[in-house]
């Protein structure tokens, strides 16, 4: 019987020496990580926040009204006797957006192929 006794009990200090490799373990990689800032947030074991959808529908006019007073205190003021508007906003012609495009596409082939030199 003691055998037995020995047995489970030297399997009980392994298991305790394995959990303190692993904690040191985990400390080493999150301190990697945490270097590299690609750690995983220290919230992510917070629950979701929850909201029926009467409450939604309360939250929906109410955020709308604060922009608006937002909006109405941002609108240009007097200066002298004329009022400052703010500047048009400016549209792009299609060829501009071409032009871009072709621009973004080129970049993109030209990284592709940087890629596929290195790889």
């Amino acid at each position: 019987m003691s055998n037995l006794q020995n047995a489970v009990q030297e399997l009980r200090e392994k298991r305790k020496r394995a959990q303190i490799e692993i904690e040191k373990l985990d400390q080493i990689i999150s301190g990697i990580e945490s270097l590299d800032g690609t750690g995983a947030d220290h919230d992510s074991n917070r629950p979701t926040r929850i909201i029926s959808a009467a409450s939604r529908r309360k939250m929906a006019p109410a955020q709308k009204a604060q922009w608006a007073s937002i909006r109405k205190q941002s609108q240009p003021t007097l200066v002298g006797k004329t009022t400052v508007a703010a500047p048009a906003k400016r549209t792009m012609s299609a060829s501009a957006r071409r032009k871009i495009a072709a621009a973004q596409k080129a970049r993109w082939a030209k990284v592709r192929a940087q890629e596929k030199q290195a790889a």
